[in-house]
């Protein structure tokens, strides 16, 4: 699962099936709404979230899952 702010472009969460990527895809994408207000008032685009097939070597050498809102240690992406 891919995750979009602006222009930036980072590998939000990997599946091992498209079912389980598309379910994490519309939870991340309800609490990106739930927060809307916040990310608003923060004047920080909203991050929009897609399922797309990654190769293993598209992944940067220290890759972690990154949170829900957007967040990667206490910045948005």
């Amino acid at each position: 699962m891919i995750a979009s702010q602006g222009k930036r472009t980072i590998i939000a969460d990997i599946h091992l099936s498209r079912e389980a990527a598309e379910s994490d895809c519309q939870w991340r994408t309800s609490q990106v709404r739930a927060y809307a207000h916040f990310l608003i008032g923060e004047q920080q685009p909203p991050p929009s979230y897609h399922v797309r097939k990654i190769a293993r070597a598209e992944l940067p050498r220290r890759w972690t899952p990154l949170p829900a809102l957007g967040m990667l240690r206490g910045r948005f992406i």
